[in-house]
């Protein structure tokens, strides 16, 4: 089994070892290709504008990071064309069919990128352009592949003239229109072949000969050469689906339902995870990923292991469906905490409205995988990852638990993507992510921001005032904007668009979302007027600064329009996102 995925950077080192394998593929495969030519791979990715064309690496590996094959693929936005620049398998694992999955994904590519179509070059099948017996032999059985998907070379041209009278085996064009069955103007081709020349082999190709290529295309609409090799019907047609490497992750903690607490006026219940799911269904950019379990050290790097001992113990002592909560504090004597673990809650919590139960740390613990699989798939290559769970998480501190949280699901993702390259985490509920502030405010590899109401007026009140910007070492890294009661979406873009200034500036390789839609016009916990068209915005702003990230659902209680913003705003982060 293999998968297909495109490699954007090579800032993971999952990414650093599959190029690597991609370098060695075109040493062994392409013996004339010069080692500068192979070794610039790197920067291509890195630096579209030094190269004039944006490339576009995609692999099958065995989802082990063994590569077995890649396709390098040139995207000029400007002409709305792509060139197939490279495509091959690995010596060992040829005729395992990779090459034809690969090819595929190449044409949904060019065609998601909405071009004219896509370009490449192909030995001639001539003998009169290829004197070898052996090497005809093998540019005919690539000729017949591609015209299986009708592909073809364009004919009554000079492209296939050697740059040196008299070498051999010089290439012809070949043009696959998708399937779209429009014609190629003249024109149009003209340019595309110049650029094809100019671009990619300006260094080889004198003036003179790139004029008198680009003026040999004189039919209109330009012609292919007839099918030589395939009697039936061309695969032709391009799956209209969005690639799978595309897509969203959607990591769902399908255990959360088992933290039910039915007590009158209890907002954070089940019925939020299945509002939001039943709206992401009614698109097609999310890929369901089951959660992987974790050790619970990832926990005890964030949380006080005291404090994560004695929340499993507690819960695993409660009766089934009894809710403790707190409402005793040690505000006078700290030192001597109470025998009775549910009356020592205080010692644990900020608030006298988050409860205990048997199913707490258990749901908790599910949350906590959840984000951690799709930090780790982030780490794989994957772009977004949407982890959505409850209890949420990012009131909880490294000691204290509080506002419905239990675990910092979303801290816990960041300090594990942190081991990695710097982290962002911005929160985007409507209360102030006091956890994750506590967490990393004396750390700099962790850059926190947090957009909500302000503590004069909204839960957890004692903290997310403007001037907590982090302690020692972490100093100048954790960024509150508090923003008044009442606010329209207009005014919240102004302080998204500080955050973003900040998390540039800061330069991260991951962003951490705590996304909560408790600021959306109606909910019971909050007095903002976010709408529909604000959420999806808002999202499009945070895709468009292309970093990789974890998306980890916080608050947002309002059921009737929950599902909707969710979807709004996931919709906006895709598309914004999108290359």
């Amino acid at each position: 089994m293999f998968r297909v995925r495109r490699i954007y950077d090579d800032f993971l080192p999952a990414n650093r070892e599959a190029i690597a394998q991609v370098q060695n593929i075109l040493r062994t495969q392409f013996h004339l290709l010069h080692e500068d030519d192979i070794t610039k791979l790197p920067e291509q990715l890195r630096n579209p504008l030094k190269y004039r064309f944006r490339s576009i690496l995609l692999i099958a590996d065995d989802g082990k990071g063994h590569v077995k094959g890649f396709a390098l693929m040139l995207h000029a936005p400007d002409l709305h064309f792509c060139y197939l620049d490279f495509i091959s398998t690995d010596r060992k694992i040829m005729g395992s069919g990779i090459g034809s999955v690969l090819y595929e994904r190449v044409r949904e590519e060019s065609r998601y990128l909405k071009t004219i179509g896509l370009f490449f070059e192909s030995l001639p099948d001539d003998p009169e352009l290829c004197r070898d017996p052996v090497v005809l032999k093998q540019n005919a059985s690539r000729l017949r592949f591609y015209e299986r998907y009708g592909a073809r070379p364009i004919i009554n041209t000079a492209y296939e003239t050697p740059l040196k009278p008299g070498d051999d085996n010089p290439p012809y064009l070949v043009f696959d229109d998708l399937g779209q069955n429009l014609p190629l103007p003249r024109d149009k081709a003209r340019t595309i072949v110049r650029a094809i020349l100019q671009r990619k082999y300006g260094q080889l190709c004198p003036r003179e000969y790139t004029n008198m290529v680009v003026k040999s295309f004189k039919d209109d609409p330009v012609k292919l050469r007839g099918p030589r090799y395939v009697k039936k019907e061309p695969v032709v047609q391009v799956k209209p689906d969005i690639p799978l490497d595309k897509r969203i992750l959607l990591i769902i903690n399908d255990q959360h339902w088992i933290h039910h607490i039915q007590e009158k006026g209890y907002v954070e219940s089940p019925v939020r995870i299945k509002s939001i799911l039943k709206e992401l269904r009614r698109t097609e950019f999310f890929h369901d990923t089951e959660p992987v379990h974790f050790s619970e050290r990832h926990i005890t790097m964030v949380h006080n292991p005291k404090y994560v001992d004695y929340f499993k113990k507690v819960c695993a002592g409660l009766e089934p469906g009894k809710s403790v909560y707190p409402y005793v504090f040690p505000i006078r004597n700290a030192a001597r905490p109470p025998r009775e673990l549910s009356v020592r809650a205080g010692y644990y919590c900020i608030d006298t409205f988050t409860p205990l139960n048997r199913n707490a740390y258990l749901a908790a613990k599910k949350a906590v995988d959840c984000a951690l699989t799709a930090a780790k798939n982030i780490l794989t290559g994957a772009r977004l990852a949407y982890a959505l769970v409850r209890p949420p998480g990012h009131h909880a501190e490294r000691n204290v638990f509080g506002g419905f949280c239990y675990f910092n699901s979303s801290s816990i993702a960041a300090n594990y993507l942190s081991m990695f390259g710097k982290t962002a985490v911005l929160d985007i509920d409507y209360h102030h992510g006091n956890g994750t502030q506590d967490i990393f405010y004396d750390r700099p590899d962790v850059l926190t921001v947090s957009i909500h109401g302000h503590p004069n007026f909204t839960y957890p009140y004692f903290s997310g005032f403007e001037e907590e910007k982090g302690t020692g070492k972490g100093e100048g890294y954790n960024v509150n904007i508090p923003l008044p009661e009442n606010i329209d979406g207009i005014r919240y873009r102004e302080a998204l668009k500080k955050a973003i200034r900040t998390i540039i500036k800061y330069q991260p390789s991951f962003l951490v979302i705590a996304l909560g839609l408790d600021t959306a016009k109606g909910d019971p916990t909050g007095s903002w007027n976010l709408t529909g068209r604000d959420f999806e915005e808002n999202g499009r702003m945070l895709g468009a600064l292309r970093i990789p990230s974890v998306i980890v659902q916080e608050g947002g209680y309002d059921t009737r329009v929950l599902g909707v913003n969710a979807r709004k705003f996931l919709t906006g982060l895709w598309s914004g996102s999108q290359l």
